[in-house]
């Protein structure tokens, strides 16, 4: 029903296109950076390559946390930049750089201080402990530099500047890239770290990034920070902007924690079974990053039509996107299960981990077109109108209800195989999938909230 009208919306294909493409290869650099960290920590040890994607689930959360504020930010900027709202967009920033920067340093004191005891919330072996926490202790100063770039990259992508944001993006994920293996296996004269290397890495990549974006802010065409406005108050807007971000973040946090229950419920399986998902959850990455893109594509287009008062545009958009996310997820689950055989071959595991891998692969492949239908639905059309309590439900019911206690009663008490178990921490996404579709018909999304 949806695909006739939108093969022939020349308009939206080019403009969806448009946004879409840069933020995807965006994204794609971003997840192929924690494919360069599991390849080359994967050849330093299969230890540090488990370790450290377990460690990463902090930095996971910390990273969704600051997400759902950042989520708020562009909902709020885009339909306050359909109506050209310049003094609205700065206040925004500066709002943003405020909490984000609050959630970071929350984030490193955690990491810093205690990092023992965070990794021992997803592992219990003694060595993989050791080995996540040196990480831990290090990318902890990353997280600042984090909360400042991602709030000025928020504000490009949603004020036209997207492929200006998805250039210093990509020079970030490149330079965290090259100086992974400078700082891991001690190129160019440089210490061989092993993982603090992975984690330093991350740190002066950040760093280059923020300063790249604080220096090209200063142009003329660009949403400056300007001080003024991170000293003043403004009531109203600091009113609205929790009134759409509080079920946002709530979502977010629902979502990040019950996934980051999901690594650790895998990881208390043994090590083979946290070494097979360490694979599985970069091609998870990886495959994301054109939903992923799609749904910040949508959000953008239907918000800026919204806050200009095309209710109509908006609605049509949405109903394009919709049916564009179910083509998109059908085709990346043929993707993964052509990339099979290349991931058996290329990646060193143990022969059980190797079983586990190809079986989770499998699952992984159905599960992305739940995730793309439910992920464009929800993070793209509702949230572009301001409908942010659906995510904090469907979170609640699909997630914490049903397949977390699925895969937790799996693993400890049933004791089902490691690659059953894995499908539980699936069927969420599956089982949104007719809750989404029933709840986008009702259209109650199509909202400008700007008046």
């Amino acid at each position: 029903m949806f695909f006739q009208p939108l093969f022939r919306d020349k308009t939206f294909n080019k403009n969806m296109l448009n946004l879409v493409l840069p933020i995807t290869l965006q994204n794609l650099l971003a997840a192929l950076v924690g494919a360069a960290d599991t390849l080359m920590l994967c050849n330093y040890g299969q230890d540090a390559m488990a370790a450290v994607a377990l460690a990463t689930q902090v930095q996971f959360i910390q990273i969704i946390l600051s997400s759902g504020l950042l989520g708020g930010l562009s909902l709020m900027g885009a339909q306050y930049w359909g109506k050209r709202d310049i003094p609205v967009m700065e206040k925004l920033l500066a709002l943003g750089i405020w909490l984000t920067s609050l959630v970071s340093l929350a984030f490193f004191s955690g990491c810093f201080f205690t990092p023992e005891w965070l990794i021992r919330l997803y592992a219990s072996d003694p060595g993989l402990i050791r080995i996540g926490a040196e990480y831990l202790h290090v990318v902890a100063f990353s997280f600042i530099f984090f909360s400042i770039s991602q709030c000025y990259l928020t504000i490009m992508r949603i004020s036209g500047h997207v492929k200006c944001s998805a250039a210093i993006n990509i020079m970030a994920v490149l330079l965290n890239v090259i100086f992974n293996a400078i700082f891991i296996f001690g190129l160019l004269g440089a210490p061989a770290w092993g993982v603090k290397g992975a984690a330093f890495a991350t740190c002066l990549a950040r760093f280059i990034e923020m300063i790249t974006v604080l220096l090209l802010s200063f142009r003329g065409d660009f949403i400056m920070l300007h001080f003024r406005r991170l000293v003043s108050f403004d009531k109203t807007l600091f009113l609205s902007f929790w009134r759409y971000t509080i079920p946002l973040m709530g979502g977010q946090m629902l979502w990040a924690i019950g996934f980051s229950s999901y690594t650790a419920i895998i990881g208390h399986l043994g090590k083979d079974a946290a070494a097979a998902n360490a694979i599985v959850a970069v091609a998870r990455g990886i495959s994301c990053c054109i939903c992923d893109g799609l749904a910040a594509g949508t959000s953008i287009m239907v918000g800026h039509e919204l806050g200009a008062g095309n209710l109509q545009r908006g609605k049509m958009y949405g109903d394009h996107s919709f049916g564009l996310s179910f083509l998109i997820g059908g085709c990346t689950a043929l993707l993964l299960l052509c990339a099979l055989p290349i991931v058996t071959v290329t990646i060193t595991l143990t022969g059980e981990a190797q079983r586990y891998l190809k079986g989770m692969f499998i699952v992984l492949s159905v599960y992305m077109i739940g995730r793309t239908a439910s992920g464009v639905g929800i993070n793209g059309i509702f949230r572009a109108g301001g409908d942010t309590l659906f995510n904090v439900y469907s979170n609640i019911v699909a997630m914490w209800c049903f397949a977390l206690p699925c895969a937790a009663l799996g693993a400890f008490y049933f004791h089902w195989p490691v690659v059953a178990v894995f499908a539980c921490t699936c069927l969420d996404e599956i089982s949104k999938m007719p809750w989404v579709i029933y709840h986008y018909r009702k259209y109650k999304w199509v909202n400008n909230i700007t008046t």
